[in-house]
């Protein structure tokens, strides 16, 4: 069974980005999810001065150790003033020194929404450009605009976004999961 980190870009509980990634998530089938909350892995700001005086921290050595162990990711990014939000910037760059293949060349599933009509479209074509030098293969990406309008309890009320979503879905567990 192959393993898949999900993870949010956001340390919010109530993220919109997270009940997006979770409605994905089960979108899945026959994968074992390892969820990653930033909340699970406060980090100090990253500075080389601190890292001189007091190394990597033990989370980021632990989070690390994690994203050996997995065939792919599903990556939703929040947008803070259309980048990443700082939670996530300072983990990346935080795992980028225990290893700059932070995504150690596996798939990822990249998403984004926003309550707004671009659905997180600055953020998510950031990642798309940067994470391939970390390591990323982003092999679908998905936008969800409108957040508000377009999910509910039951996942994506657009029938034409639903369908775009489970494409994405299915293309990304084709390449983790290749036809032998």
């Amino acid at each position: 069974m192959k393993k898949i980190i999900t993870i949010v870009g956001s340390n919010s509980q109530n993220s919109i980005n997270r009940k997006l990634l979770s409605y994905t998530s089960n979108l899945l089938g026959n994968v074992e999810l390892i969820s990653i909350d930033l909340n699970d892995y406060v980090l100090p700001i990253y500075g080389v001065d601190f890292e001189a005086e007091n190394g990597i921290p033990t989370a980021v050595k632990r989070l690390n150790e994690v994203f050996d162990t997995v065939d792919g990711f599903i990556v939703g990014l929040a947008e803070h003033n259309g980048t990443y939000t700082a939670a996530f910037k300072n983990t990346l760059d935080w795992l980028s020194r225990a290893n700059i293949k932070v995504w150690r060349d596996k798939p990822m599933l990249l998403m984004a929404t926003s309550p707004g009509g671009r659905g997180g479209a600055t953020v998510l074509e950031a990642g798309v450009n940067y994470f391939p030098f970390l390591g990323a293969k982003v092999v679908a990406d998905f936008s969800l605009p409108s957040f508000f309008d377009n999910f509910s309890e039951e996942g994506i009320s657009n029938s034409e976004l639903k369908e775009a979503l489970i494409e994405k879905v299915q293309l990304f567990e084709q390449i983790i999961s290749p036809l032998e």
